[in-house]
């Protein structure tokens, strides 16, 4: 697991290809990372199923009730099987712009 500071926002990235380990990490460890954006990069695991994604639900809608963006990054994905309530996309850039139109809409009042 790879932690990276970028202004308000953690960006965590997957290094070894195991989800279940990863997922375990990121919800022990949650409580450092729970001021800030969080971007999930999951792209390095290619076995990857909607039931693995559900299983960040949860924390996903902790993280948003706080009024903190939670993005998860996975590359080769059928992104229609995916809640409405989680924000999932193919890349790094593609997560930084949904947190920064994010921060625009709450900053605005939405």
């Amino acid at each position: 697991m790879k932690v990276q500071e970028k202004g308000h926002t953690t960006i965590i990235k997957d290094t070894k290809g195991d989800f279940t380990r990863f997922a375990e990490a990121i919800t022990s460890e949650y409580k450092k990372f729970k001021n800030t954006n969080l971007i999930l990069d999951i792209s390095l695991d290619r076995n990857l199923t909607i039931n693995h994604i559900l299983n960040l639900l949860a924390l996903s809608n902790t993280h948003r009730k706080a009024k903190k963006s939670f993005v998860v990054v996975i590359e080769d994905f059928d992104f229609n099987e995916v809640p409405d309530e989680m924000v999932v996309v193919p890349t790094l850039q593609e997560a930084h712009d949904i947190i920064e139109m994010e921060e625009i809409e709450r900053d605005l009042g939405f």
